[in-house]
């Protein structure tokens, strides 16, 4: 395993730059960061105490910086110690400026400024805390999507992150042999979309889970054919109801909600 320091400068909540270094990261094998993060750097002085921490702990800086005194500041001391320093927005901004024919504002932080997206967020946040696992089954119509799966098929984790694209997402658990709510096979908004996983899988998430809580797992929870039937019967109510399926077996949380924002796009007649 190779270790290595790895300096995340930001003149914000060093948010983007550390998405952009972990997406990064997962295409290198046998390797570890070591990661430093630097947030809310806005001056010469916090700037100095960045590059004493460079010193100390000499490694790759990534920065998003938009004051160009700074920057230059950051990218001179790098040099002179001798440390690669990568503007990681660059690219994108340099290739938009050109295409759009106009100068980026440079203002830090501005994707956090508290617009009407932002209080988007904060309430499907809420909507998502409010209807996870089947609670307040009164509100589903208010949703944007459901996803309805089996035990540790990950909708919660899904639906939050659905919330933090300010999709308004729920989620029901299906139970073998509970009929499901009547306000969920009634509703009319939201799109509806079943999670399903391969047994295996699920039966191995769901030992994990006994085991973090202490359990001895000796149940129907992970008997081998309970789980096989489980699937068969959350897939056949899916197709009864004639519910889009998303098999998350080996897809990230990621994937999943990109599939779910997939089919959104496509019932709004958005995309292909």
């Amino acid at each position: 395993m190779t270790r290595f320091h790895l300096h995340l400068v930001s003149d914000s909540t060093g948010e983007t730059v550390h998405s952009v270094a972990r997406a990064c990261l997962v295409q290198f094998d046998e390797v570890r960061a070591v990661e430093h993060v630097w947030s809310m750097v806005r001056t010469r002085n916090q700037i100095e105490r960045v590059v004493a921490g460079v010193e100390a702990n000499p490694g790759v800086v990534l920065f998003t910086l938009v004051s160009e005194q700074l920057r230059q500041l950051l990218q001179q001391e790098c040099r002179r110690i001798q440390i690669p320093a990568i503007p990681i927005l660059d690219p994108v901004i340099g290739a938009l400026a050109a295409y759009l024919h106009r100068e980026s504002r440079g203002v830090p932080g501005k994707q956090h400024l508290l617009d009407n997206e932002y209080f988007a967020r904060i309430d499907a946040m809420t909507f998502a805390l409010n209807h996870d696992d089947g609670q307040s089954q009164w509100g589903l119509d208010d949703a944007d999507v459901v996803l309805v799966g089996v035990s540790r098929s990950s909708k919660t984790p899904t639906c939050l992150y659905l919330a933090n694209r300010g999709i308004k997402a729920a989620n029901v658990p299906f139970v073998p042999g509970v009929p499901l709510p009547p306000e969920l096979t009634g509703a009319k908004r939201p799109l509806i979309v079943g999670l399903t996983n391969d047994p295996e899988r699920l039966i191995q998430l769901r030992r994990n889970r006994l085991s973090m809580l202490q359990h001895d797992g000796s149940s129907e929870y992970t008997d081998h054919e309970a789980v096989r039937a489980e699937v068969r019967e959350a897939r056949r109510a899916f197709g009864e109801h004639h519910w889009p399926v998303i098999d998350v077996t080996r897809r990230s949380i990621e994937e999943t909600a990109a599939a779910v924002m997939k089919l959104l796009a496509r019932r709004h007649g958005v995309g292909g």
